[in-house]
């Protein structure tokens, strides 16, 4: 039986051949030799060769065991290109006239979702695109951080930024790093994980702004987004819309972070707000 290894501490570089990068995805899942090739209906041995270079993939099988480790569609490039075959996913911007469509339902998301912030972030959580509100609840940051392109995550956390005005700034603070240490095993994006180190050094908050408990019972299956602003203490719950079936590299990272009021305040300060 093939032993299970630990995971990598490094990611593979593009000169790298394709078992190095197909053992990384292996041990970054956790799957032993004898897992995956029971997952993607081969043999431990085949297999074997194939992680120590003896055996040229397909690319089939490249394309087999890129799904059965769940990689990423830019990582499943990158493992094409090391088998020595062409990538297969595209990588465009949004404003791409073949996006197009995907580009109108990204808009009509965020204007449907007014008069409600709701933004588009790509995979490092750099601003793509806003609706009306977005702006008027980032206003008071420091210019560099609202400078293109916008962290959001940067953005909220960072002392400049809208972190001395988030009342609850611990809990969202946990749940941020939280949520991007998720990503981070999905995907291993170095970038990210640079990101969270970055995060995690900013200055603990050691004491929060009195707030009130946020959308009374939904504050006990959600965690809520409590900004401090002239017109009160605004609490949000939050959603994330992704595309359901992409073939295209923008596409699959990009995602809609859509936020809701989560009291009746909150719901009508915001129609002030927008009505200005």
């Amino acid at each position: 039986m093939a032993a299970m290894n630990t995971p990598s501490s490094a990611p593979p570089t593009a000169a790298d051949p394709f078992g190095a990068h197909l053992r990384h995805w292996r041990q970054h899942r956790r799957l032993s030799q004898l897992d995956l090739a029971h997952e993607a209906q081969v043999s431990t041995r085949h297999l074997s060769y194939v992680e120590t270079g003896r055996a040229e993939p397909s690319r089939e099988m490249v394309l087999r065991l890129a799904e059965r480790l769940d990689v990423p569609l830019r990582e499943r490039n990158a493992l094409l290109v090391a088998a020595g075959y062409a990538p297969m996913y595209r990588q465009r911007s949004l404003d791409d006239p073949a996006l197009a469509a995907a580009r109108r339902a990204v808009d009509l998301v965020l204007k449907g979702h007014e008069p409600y912030p709701a933004l588009a972030v790509d995979r490092h959580w750099n601003l793509v695109a806003h609706n009306a509100l977005v702006p008027m609840l980032m206003a008071g940051a420091a210019p560099h951080l609202v400078e293109a392109p916008v962290n959001v995550l940067r953005l909220s956390l960072h002392p400049d930024g809208l972190a001395p005005r988030i009342a609850n700034l611990a809990q969202w603070r946990a749940h941020l790093l939280e949520r991007l240490q998720q990503q981070i095993a999905a995907t291993g994006d170095a970038t990210l994980a640079e990101l969270h180190d970055e995060l995690a050094a900013y200055p603990q908050p050691q004491v929060s702004h009195d707030a009130p408990a946020a959308g009374g019972e939904l504050s006990n299956v959600v965690v809520p987004f409590q900004l401090v602003t002239p017109q009160g203490v605004l609490s949000f719950i939050s959603t994330t819309t992704i595309f359901g079936t992409p073939v295209d590299v923008t596409l699959q990272e990009l995602a809609v972070e859509s936020f809701f009021p989560a009291d009746a305040q909150t719901a009508k300060a915001l129609s002030t707000l927008a009505g200005r």
